[in-house]
């Protein structure tokens, strides 16, 4: 796999409302905006980044939080190679789920071949619910790394991304510049044509 087409797949997931879509814009855009449309279904922007010296290209794919959209979210785990679980440090609820979403990940995927971390979104709002301890907490349960980000003011974003990052280049146990086997190509926001992408990846390797 050449350095210049290192393509790393990663689903943002969390329930509605938790700030995953801001968070990518944040991240992404260097942009907030107080209100937007929920997510419907499955969206996806990319950033390139650069980690030991290596571009990577991060294709982010931004997933809808609500029950309805749960069977599709399954379908873009295929070929996912990390996972950026999100809960809202002011809502006891999407902190609760975080279980679920975990059997879901662990269903679908295995964990020592992706990479997983645990946001804790909102730490600019001082009346939270959920304080850091119990958040490294949960994150240690599963053996996940944890951060905690502010898509207001872009606190612990690049940090949360960057880890991520890392994670996935240490599963692959990249070494000096050889970036590993597999490349995943991702040219569509079709659900049906990364998969088939993804079939054509594994062939290869």
């Amino acid at each position: 796999m050449s350095t210049d087409n290192n393509t790393f797949k990663i689903l943002t997931l969390g329930e509605s409302g938790v700030g995953k879509t801001a968070i990518l814009r944040r991240y992404v855009e260097n942009k907030f905006e107080k209100h937007h449309l929920a997510t419907i279904g499955i969206d996806y922007q990319s950033k390139t980044i650069k980690i030991k010296n290596k571009e990577i290209k991060l294709k982010i794919w931004d997933t809808a939080g609500q029950e309805r959209y749960r069977n599709l979210a399954s379908h873009a785990y295929k070929g996912a190679d990390g996972i950026m679980l999100v809960y809202d440090i002011t809502d006891e609820y999407s902190f609760s789920k975080i279980t679920d979403w975990m059997e879901q990940i662990n269903s679908n995927l295995s964990k020592n071949e992706i990479g997983i971390v645990l946001i804790g979104n909102k730490s600019d709002i001082e009346d939270r619910i959920i304080d850091t301890e119990k958040g490294e907490e949960k994150a240690k349960e599963y053996g996940i790394q944890y951060f905690e980000t502010s898509a207001l003011n872009g606190n612990g974003i690049n940090e949360a991304f960057e880890g991520l990052a890392k994670q996935i280049l240490k599963n692959y146990k990249i070494k000096n510049n050889d970036v590993g086997s597999r490349t995943i190509s991702l040219q569509s926001s079709k659900p049906e044509d990364i998969v088939e992408n993804d079939k054509k990846a594994r062939k290869c390797c």
